[in-house]
């Protein structure tokens, strides 16, 4: 399944859209995250293990997105749009958010 972020691939014109397809994913980070990263705040520098939830929450959001659109019968997905959000008490949780529009090339 191609999955672009521009509302339309040159040479390749949409037949047929099949409607919006969106999807989330949320993930909590751990206790022990969550403190390693107070110190990574204090002092500075990258959260590697923030990075890797962010990143396993974003690949589970695209496969259900995909999942979703090829369950409509599509071959692309295009104007996919990425959004990142904490969401629960404080904040203690991650989201991923994918929306676009689901087409037949």
């Amino acid at each position: 399944m191609l999955i672009v972020t521009t509302h339309f691939i040159e040479g390749r014109p949409v037949r047929q859209h099949l409607g919006m397809v969106s999807s989330q994913a949320i993930l909590g980070a751990n206790v022990v995250l969550d403190l390693m990263n107070a110190i990574r705040d204090f002092i500075g520098g990258r959260s590697k293990g923030y990075e890797r939830v962010l990143a396993q929450a974003r690949a589970e959001a695209l496969k259900n997105l995909e999942a979703e659109a090829r369950a409509l019968g599509a071959n692309a997905i295009v104007g996919v749009d990425l959004d990142y959000n904490t969401v629960g008490p404080n904040g203690s949780m991650l989201m991923v958010s994918v929306n676009g529009s689901a087409v037949i090339l």
